[in-house]
């Protein structure tokens, strides 16, 4: 991690108070997580325009922090993960401004991009944009609530923001092919059983449990192993095996030149817990 990174909570919750509709809490459960909370209830947490643009500037503020993982998740009162697209922003979109609506980076691919690792609290729905973001994430950890979807083509669409290229990664082509071309919607458990959702809990508690239980796993670890590990992960899915293999052992030998690699080796052989300081 470089020097001139911000250090983290307090940046990151004032630019939060600044916006409508989400918050961000910094360390409230377990140290160095950042919890991203999507807040407009009135629309079961639609990504309009202003969602959007509210949660890349705080995804662009904690890339460039000492934050170590992101949870991202829907308001209780939403009763929603996020329930897909502003609709009636849809509708009054040609073309041409949908062409400029979609140009990249998106939230899609703030997610995705992002140093940290991100898992999804998925608390309820996740359909259409909202089951995109959720493809976005590292990781998917599900209320069973939870129903996911790409109903798009009810709309006469089809999904836009990296659903037909994310979805099949996921789940295979043919899982894929059926999801998005009938617009069916499943629950969280055949949502698990076909690789769309990681774990499904039973009620709140278990699902904090999980989510943060994880969260806190990963916050513990050398803070530049886990976005090189991202990185080649991500990697890994959109080239060869061959080209795959090769840009990992690249990654690899390039923590050796980290002094968290010799604080690592060094902890293990003195029988102590690291203390990573990200360099």
């Amino acid at each position: 991690m470089s020097d001139d990174r911000v250090e983290g909570a307090d940046h990151i919750e004032e630019l939060a108070a600044d916006c409508d509709l989400l918050t961000v809490a910094v360390g409230e459960r377990v140290d160095g997580v950042a919890t991203v909370t999507l807040n407009r209830p009135d629309a079961r947490n639609a990504l309009n325009g202003q969602l959007r643009r509210e949660l890349k500037e705080v995804l662009d503020a904690i890339d460039d922090s000492d934050i170590r993982v992101v949870v991202l998740t829907g308001a209780a009162e939403a009763k929603a993960f996020v329930a897909g697209a502003d609709v009636e922003e849809l509708r009054e979109r040609s073309a041409i401004e949908q062409r400029e609506a979609s140009k990249r980076p998106r939230v899609y691919e703030a997610v995705d991009d992002l140093r940290q690792p991100v898992i999804a609290r998925i608390n309820g729905h996740a359909l259409g944009g909202g089951s995109e973001l959720a493809q976005a994430c590292d990781v998917r950890i599900a209320h069973e609530r939870a129903k996911l979807g790409q109903p798009e083509i009810n709309l006469g669409i089809i999904p836009g923001g990296g659903g037909t290229q994310r979805l099949p990664r996921l789940v295979g082509e043919g899982q894929a092919m059926r999801l998005i071309l009938s617009g069916e919607l499943i629950d969280a458990h055949e949502a698990r059983d076909i690789g769309l959702v990681d774990v499904v809990c039973a009620d709140e508690d278990e699902l904090d449990e999980e989510v943060y239980g994880l969260a806190g796993s990963m916050a513990e670890k050398s803070p530049i192993a886990l976005e090189i590990g991202k990185k080649a992960v991500k990697a890994g899915t959109r080239m060869d095996l061959e080209a795959g293999i090769e840009y990992e052992a690249e990654l690899f030998a390039t923590l050796f030149s980290t002094e968290d690699k010799d604080e690592g080796i060094d902890a293990f052989f003195e029988d102590r817990e690291p203390e990573w300081d990200g360099q």
